[in-house]
């Protein structure tokens, strides 16, 4: 299936390492070109290297209120073009309620919603008919994850801005578009598995509640990613769309 990709170019944010990194390696094996952020220079580079020349990397952070400005411009620089956005981030700061401070809430608020706010805005002022706008966001979005009270928290405010966003766009043929990992096997789950007393009971424990009983590869959520932002997902608009193994028992 060609997913009409060839020549597009898309700014992926979080794009170093984990989801981000696996939806920008799909995007270019189907023929786009890519801008990967992060928040190192230097990994942010390396991260293009190892992508190719279809690739370059901008060290920004999602938090920066010039970020937008800075990524839309180098898409431009770069390949001449800008068909749209992936906006991902690092997860917060796992805790209880009780345990996340004021500044935790805040940085995280930044980071992880008003910096995608800023970006979904400044992205939805310079895309034409065709352009999309994507989010990374989590299983949260629909019921809560013990012990990730931010997620818990900002990731659904998140999913409605995107809702509203996309009935405002779809009149000028702008789609937006959501994602709902779940347990995939990525450096930030490993991590949350490790607060355990038990890592690996954690993780089996996990997989036994999830009916194709393993967690996901980077690549899988990868794959349904590039779907999402490509052309040949051009009636889709306004959905979260969850990459979980079946995890989510509602419909």
């Amino acid at each position: 299936m060609d997913l009409g990709l060839k020549d597009r170019v898309y700014v992926v944010t979080g794009a170093t390492r984990g989801l981000g990194n696996a939806v920008a390696r799909e995007l270019v094996a189907d023929g786009a070109k890519v801008v990967v952020t992060g928040r190192d220079e230097e990994r942010a580079a390396g991260a293009a290297r190892a992508l190719g020349p279809d690739a370059v990397g901008v060290a920004v952070d999602n938090a920066d209120p010039e970020a937008p400005a800075r990524l839309i411009a180098a898409a431009r620089n770069a390949f001449g073009r800008f068909d749209g956005v992936l906006v991902s981030v690092g997860g917060p700061p796992p805790g209880f309620a009780a345990d996340i401070t004021d500044e935790q809430w805040r940085t995280s608020f930044e980071s992880v919603f008003l910096g995608a706010v800023r970006l979904a805005r400044a992205a939805a002022a310079e895309l034409e008919a065709g352009g999309v706008i994507g989010f990374v966001l989590s299983g949260s979005v629909h019921e809560p994850i013990p012990a990730l009270t931010v997620s818990n928290g900002l990731r659904p405010g998140l999913a409605g801005f995107a809702k509203s966003l996309s009935d405002e766009l779809g009149p000028r043929g702008i789609r937006v578009v959501g994602v709902l990992p779940a347990r995939i096997d990525t450096d930030r789950v490993r991590e949350l598995d490790g607060l355990s007393a038990d890592p690996e009971a954690t993780r089996a424990a996990n997989e036994s509640r999830i009916p194709l009983r393993r967690y996901g590869a980077p690549e899988e959520f990868g794959r349904v990613a590039a779907f999402l932002l490509s052309p040949a997902a051009s009636y889709l608009t306004g959905i979260m769309v969850p990459v979980d193994g079946g995890m989510r028992h509602g419909f």
